[in-house]
């Protein structure tokens, strides 16, 4: 593994943004209404602090993975690392937590508002890491 060679810095800004986006995502703005609705949640969440942690090192996590799956693909511009992030969120995000929605009888607006925000997060994230060595 010695010939990878990752910007630690493109890992950590994809990482900020994948989390800027959440932010955004589920903001009274956007989507935390029908989110919370399809989620029967009512009131203020009492892990807020935990869950944005949470996120955030999951973020962290998931560029540093889809750095690797980038490296590997030898993906060199935008849109080859865009597809990889593609797959990635198909593969490993949206068919497994389609499936999963399924058997918890989850509606489709939850289905598509969560899948949606990891597939404009991972699609961008893998297209600037691509770029960004």
């Amino acid at each position: 593994m010695a010939h990878l060679h990752f910007n630690h810095w493109a890992i950590l800004a994809v990482a900020a943004f994948q989390w800027l986006l959440g932010a955004a995502w589920f903001s009274p703005v956007l989507f935390l209404n029908p989110w919370k609705k399809a989620l029967g949640i009512t009131g203020k969440s009492k892990n807020a602090l935990a869950g944005m942690v949470a996120s955030l090192v999951a973020s962290l996590l998931l560029s540093f993975v889809l750095a690797h799956m980038i490296l590997w693909s030898g993906a060199a511009d935008f849109g080859h690392g865009a597809f990889i992030g593609f797959i990635a969120w198909l593969g490993f995000y949206a068919a497994p937590y389609y499936a999963l929605s399924l058997f918890e009888e989850a509606p489709f607006k939850l289905v598509a508002i969560n899948t949606g925000y990891w597939l404009v997060g991972i699609v961008l994230s893998g297209g600037v890491l691509a770029v960004w060595r």
